[in-house]
C-alpha cells in the first residue's frame, strides 16, 4: 500500500477493491478528494491527476478525460454557468455524487462499528411496541388481543383443562412482551471557527464526514429521527444536509452560547420526547453577541463572562430534558477542566477524542442514547 501526504497533512493511500472498474476505482479516490477541497471540482480533479502522476492510476486505454466524461454520462458533475453572466463556467457536483460522498462516509465510520440488524432503535424499557422481545407474561386487564401470544395460550390451555374438556380462559392467555420504538430528535453543532484548521491539522473534514454519514444512517435506517445540522462561528446558523460538502471553516471566533440556543430553539419544536444535542468543536468560547448587536470577543484563555454563560445555557438545556453530549477534538488541558464543568452544569457527556475515532465514538453514542426514554 502505498501513501502521499501533502503539505496541507492529508493522507492518501491507494487501495483497489477486487473487480473494481477504472472508473469505480478513481470514483472511490474522487469522493475523498472533492470532500477535502470542499466541493471544487477543478481542485478535486487537480489533486487526482497530481496522484495518477504519481501512483499511476489510470492506463492509456482510460485517462482522467475519460473519468471526467463518464462522470458527464452517469449524471455525478454537470457544468454551471457563472451567474455574473460573463458566459464563462465550471463543473460543479450534482445532488447524485452528494449522496454518494454521504454513503461512503457511513460505510468509512459505520462499517467500523460491529453492529447488526435494521430498522428502528429500541429503548430499553418494556412497554407499547411491536418490536417482539420472545419474552411471556401472564395477561393483564387491559393488554390488546392482538399481543397475546395464541399459540402458547392454546398451550396452556391445553395443559391446564386437558384435550377432552378443552377449554380456553383468561388464565390461560399469555402476552409477548413488546419494546417501545423510541423516536430521537438530535442537533449535531459543528464549530467552523479559524481553529479548526490551525496549525496545519484538518479539522473540519471528520467532522463533515460524521455529519454526513450520521445524516445517512438517519434517513435510510432511522427515517423516523430527525437530525438537524448548524454551524458556529462569531454566530450560528443551520445549514442543510446538502450544503455539507461544501462546508469551509471562516474567519471567526467561537460563539458556543449562540450554537446552543440555536439547537435548544430547534428542538423545541420537535414533539419527539427524545432529544439531544451533539457538540464537535476543539476551541475554547470565545464570543458571545450582545443585545445591542455588537461582539464581546476574548481569545486569551477562558474568560468568566462568555463561560458563564454557557454554564447558564447548559443548564437551561438540562431543564428542558435535552443531554449536550460535547466531542472535544482538542487536549489542551485548561480546554478539557473547561468541558468538564459544562458537562457538570448539563449533566451530560463529553469525550475527548483528538481526531482519532471521532466518528466510531459519535454513532456508538447516537445508538447508546436512542435506547433511553428522556422524558420531556
Amino acid at each position: 500500500m502505498k501513501e502521499k501526504t501533502n503539505k496541507s497533512g492529508f493522507v492518501f493511500k491507494t487501495y483497489e477493491a477486487p473487480n473494481q472498474s477504472p472508473f469505480e476505482k478513481l470514483f472511490e479516490i474522487f469522493k475523498e478528494l472533492i470532500t477535502h477541497t470542499s466541493g471544487d471540482f477543478d481542485e478535486a480533479i487537480e489533486w487526482l491527476r497530481s496522484l495518477d502522476k504519481e501512483y499511476t492510476l489510470t492506463t492509456p486505454e482510460y485517462t482522467i478525460d475519460d473519468f471526467i466524461e463518464d462522470l458527464k454520462n452517469k449524471g455525478y458533475i454537470r457544468e454551471e454557468l457563472d451567474p455574473n453572466g460573463t458566459g464563462e463556467g465550471g463543473m460543479t457536483i450534482t445532488a447524485k455524487t452528494e449522496r454518494a460522498i454521504r454513503q461512503q462516509a457511513l460505510d468509512q465510520i459505520f462499517g467500523k462499528i460491529k453492529r447488526s440488524g435494521s430498522g428502528n432503535h429500541k429503548s430499553k424499557g418494556l412497554g407499547l411496541g411491536d418490536e417482539h422481545t420472545g419474552d411471556l407474561r401472564a395477561y393483564q386487564f387491559g393488554d390488546g388481543l392482538d399481543k397475546v401470544s395464541m399459540t402458547e395460550s392454546l398451550k396452556n390451555a391445553q395443559i391446564n383443562n386437558g384435550i377432552g374438556d378443552f377449554s380456553l380462559t383468561e388464565d390461560d392467555l399469555v402476552v409477548e412482551e413488546t419494546l417501545h420504538k423510541s423516536q430521537m430528535s438530535t442537533v449535531l453543532m459543528i464549530d467552523i471557527s479559524h481553529s479548526m484548521i490551525l496549525y496545519g491539522e484538518d479539522r473540519i473534514t471528520p467532522a463533515k464526514k460524521v455529519a454526513m454519514a450520521l445524516a445517512e444512517l438517519i434517513t435510510t435506517r432511522y427515517p423516523k429521527d430527525t437530525l438537524e445540522i448548524l454551524v458556529f462561528g462569531n454566530d450560528a446558523w443551520p445549514i442543510k444536509i446538502k450544503e455539507l460538502p461544501y462546508l469551509k471553516v471562516g474567519p471567526y471566533h467561537t460563539n458556543t452560547v449562540a450554537g446552543l440556543q440555536l439547537a435548544m430553539d430547534m428542538l423545541r419544536r420537535k414533539r419527539n420526547t427524545n432529544k439531544q444535542i451533539f457538540m464537535i468543536t476543539d476551541g475554547k468560547p470565545s464570543c458571545l453577541r450582545m443585545p445591542d448587536g455588537q461582539y464581546y470577543k476574548n481569545s486569551n484563555g477562558l474568560d468568566p463572562f462568555i463561560t458563564n454563560k454557557c454554564y447558564a445555557m447548559a443548564q437551561q438545556a438540562r431543564r428542558l430534558h435535552i443531554p449536550i453530549t460535547t466531542f472535544m477534538i482538542a487536549e489542551d488541558p485548561y480546554l478539557m477542566q473547561f468541558i468538564r464543568e459544562f458537562t457538570q452544569a448539563n449533566r451530560g457527556k463529553a469525550f475527548y477524542t483528538g481526531l482519532k475515532g471521532l466518528g466510531e465514538m459519535i454513532f456508538e453514542d447516537y445508538e447508546n442514547n436512542r435506547k433511553k426514554r428522556i422524558k420531556g
